[in-house]
């Protein structure tokens, strides 16, 4: 890839596969308890609900450790590692997570974070934070369209 980005696992981040237990009534979707090894503290939990192809991001959080989840729909999460010094600093990740992937993604401070809305619904994104969020100063954001990380969020036909 282009600009000295890499593309592959970034150190810290984590990918944990989540139980759904379905019956006649419904479902139900895990998605963190105090007690797994992954478990670092609890802040704050939120839902952002996005449309299929609108991007949001680039975040980059200075504290917080973040917990992603998406009980419904489709996202395309793409991960930048940040950190000077890191092992794997200027890395992508890209992952699809869901209703076809359902799994946790732990996403440490100085990774920037940007999902895309994929599918033909809504999806809906669960985070369960470190640290409540911090209007001013805690986290950067990155238009999702400059240079700044290098990706293109279009589909790719592979």
């Amino acid at each position: 890839m282009d600009n000295g980005v890499r593309t592959g696992v970034i150190e810290g981040v984590e990918v944990i596969s989540l139980r759904k237990i379905p019956d006649e009534r419904g479902s139900i979707y895990h998605m963190l308890r105090a007690d797994e090894k992954h478990f670092v503290a609890f802040g704050e939990v939120y839902f952002s609900k996005v449309y299929p192809g609108v991007i949001k991001g680039w975040h980059v959080h200075k504290i917080m450790t973040q917990n992603y989840a998406v009980p419904v729909g489709m996202i395309k999460l793409v991960l930048c590692d940040l950190r000077t010094g890191s092992s794997t600093e200027k890395r992508l990740m890209e992952l699809f997570i869901g209703d076809d992937n359902y799994c946790l993604v732990k996403i440490p401070p100085g990774i920037a974070s940007g999902y895309k809305g994929i599918g033909d619904v809504p999806a809906l994104v669960a985070n369960c934070a470190t640290h409540p969020h911090i209007p001013h100063g805690e986290m950067e954001r990155i238009d999702p369209m400059s240079n700044v990380i290098p990706y293109r969020w279009d589909v790719v036909h592979r």
